[in-house]
């Protein structure tokens, strides 16, 4: 009998209606029910011997949460009715309603158990869960949501689902059975029979399975889905390409992310457009069919030529928010000579979709837009001095210092910052339509969080706002998060600008300051819309007693944003 791999995950949802992913042991025919609908299916597919089922309910109505289950073969596999957790069901958006929305990155799949929570911190998704699925304590003092505990209308995962490059011992075991620990690339990810094993590992923890099975979520991948400082400069991406183990890597990498992120990511329409889909599902029920090859070649194609595949996205959300969801890693321009951290044609994309006419506007992008404003110069000074403003002799080091300290962020490719950050100001001007409330960057990556606000230029009508949640299983070792917090908040201000100004690195088109954190738990953050107004706060998960595997929701910090 056919048996459910992964999933279900409940991906993308609109008013009417959802997305289901699985992953399942063998083919099979996948069914998906609710009472009062008609029932959906579909065939399995196959890539590299997996079997992966995307399945479209329609037909719903807006606002309301139906139940589900699901069968492989007219055999019901979901819900686990053995898991004491509630049924799965499917919560279409309804836009008359505030939006709610979760974010955050970054998360190692470890136990959780003591050690575990030792080693990496509390799982802030798994709190997440248990708070959702009704398991754990909500009266406590430092409950972040006592007066409202409604569920999240979606999640948007901003990078970091996983870690091909620091893997745990749970997939070094794998890895050692199959190839041996000494093969290069050693403990890393080799290809995509691994990635689907990481897969696995990250996404079959019962309460965190059920929570994705109805929490709808959005994603978009960081530089640990493939590996550390992913595309940082040309440098890098030669010393990477002359191994003899990186062609699998990134093959693996972004063929397996299309298979168990994008796929999920995209509406009707985007999947009836995508030539990738279109091919599965003219072949995907032929007998001995296996779309490996055709995905390996796109993953090969889409590496080698940014501009034929796009990963970013966005989502209207009703004339409350618009999400735009940006990839800064697979889109940049390494060539020294027109770096750029999106490409022209993604450039031109984003343009088209940073417009107002919406009450919030929401740019989901992994990196940080605005970092402490001292290492937004000192990154800047970092692309200067390997582009040669102090020579040719300082500009190896400089490559090596961008490379050690990680200076490939936004920050570190300036003219595709500037270009960005005057389309926001545009936005802000009421240029580009009626200006939002507020315009807010949603990021992760660099395991901590917290709260920016620019000082309004003159003649704009919004407030702008970069918002971080980071990690939400892996947090930095308690000396390197006294190092960051004084490295980026305190020395990096007065040597930023003043390395910056030496090597004539023009000014931001606008000033911005930390007014909340930085906080380095593991959390998870929520974005509430209040009219004009923003709620935004950060959860953690807290152990009372023992109870390791059953944390409850904390609250790390609860801001409002006045329109």
């Amino acid at each position: 009998m056919t048996g459910l791999v992964l999933g279900p995950l409940l991906r993308h949802v609109d008013e009417h209606g959802a997305s289901l992913w699985v992953e399942t042991d063998g083919p099979c025919r996948v069914r998906v029910s609710t009472p009062g609908v008609d029932p959906a299916e579909a065939v399995t597919f196959a890539v590299h011997g997996h079997h992966y089922a995307l399945v479209r309910l329609e037909g719903l109505e807006p606002g309301r949460r139906y139940p589900y289950a699901v069968e492989l073969d007219g055999v019901q596999v979901w819900p686990d009715e053995g898991s004491g957790l509630p049924p799965s069901v499917v919560p279409t958006l309804d836009h008359a309603k505030p939006l709610r929305l979760a974010y955050g990155s970054c998360r190692t799949s470890v136990s959780h158990d003591e050690k575990g929570n030792r080693t990496h911190g509390v799982d802030a998704l798994r709190a997440f869960g248990l708070r959702m699925a009704g398991l754990t304590d909500s009266t406590h003092a430092d409950d972040p949501d006592p007066d409202e505990p409604r569920w999240p209308d979606l999640v948007v995962f901003l990078g970091d689902q996983v870690y091909a490059d620091e893997t745990t011992e749970e997939m070094q075991d794998f890895i050692e059975q199959r190839r041996g620990l000494d093969t290069p690339p050693g403990k890393e990810l080799k290809d995509y029979e691994e990635y689907a094993h990481l897969y696995r590992l990250a996404w079959s923890d019962p309460v965190n399975r059920w929570l994705l099975s109805t929490l709808p979520s959005q994603m978009i991948f960081d530089d640990h889905d493939v590996r550390d400082d992913w595309n940082t400069s040309q440098s890098w991406k030669d010393d990477m390409e002359a191994t003899d183990w990186w062609h699998d890597r990134i093959v693996g990498g972004l063929s397996s992310y299309w298979v168990y992120q994008h796929l999920g990511n995209m509406t009707p329409s985007e999947l009836a457009d995508d030539r990738c889909w279109q091919e599965v599902l003219a072949h995907g029920d032929e007998p001995g069919w296996d779309a490996g090859p055709m995905l390996d070649a796109f993953a090969e194609r889409t590496d080698q030529e940014p501009t034929a595949y796009r990963w970013s996205y966005v989502r209207d959300l009703g004339e409350q928010a618009r999400l735009v969801v940006v990839d800064s890693r697979a889109a940049r321009v390494l060539e020294p000579e027109r770096r750029g951290l999106l490409d022209d044609e993604e450039l031109a994309w984003l343009d088209d979709q940073l417009r107002g006419d919406v009450d919030h506007l929401l740019i989901g992008t992994s990196l940080p837009f605005l970092l402490a404003p001292g290492l937004h110069y000192v990154e800047a000074f970092g692309e200067a001095l390997a582009g040669g403003a102090w020579g040719r002799r300082l500009a190896g080091p400089g490559e090596s210092l961008r490379q050690v300290v990680d200076l490939e962020h936004w920050a570190a490719f300036q003219r595709t910052f500037t270009d960005v950050a005057e389309m926001v100001l545009e936005v802000a001007r009421g240029e580009r339509g009626r200006p939002p409330s507020t315009i807010t960057f949603l990021s992760g990556d660099v395991h901590h969080s917290y709260l920016s606000t620019v000082k309004p230029p003159e003649g704009t009508h919004s407030r702008i706002l970069q918002a971080v949640c980071s990690p939400i299983r892996n947090p930095l070792p308690r000396v390197m998060r006294f190092a960051t917090a004084a490295l980026s908040y305190g020395v990096a201000g007065p040597i930023g600008h003043v390395v910056a100004r030496s090597a004539k690195v023009p000014d931001a088109p606008f000033e911005w300051r930390l007014v909340e954190g930085p906080w380095f738990d593991n959390n998870l953050a929520v974005l509430e819309v209040h009219g004009r107004d923003l709620r935004l706060w950060w959860a953690t998960g807290c152990v009372d007693g023992d109870a390791h595997d059953r944390p409850r929701l904390a609250r790390v910090a609860d801001v409002t944003v006045p329109g």
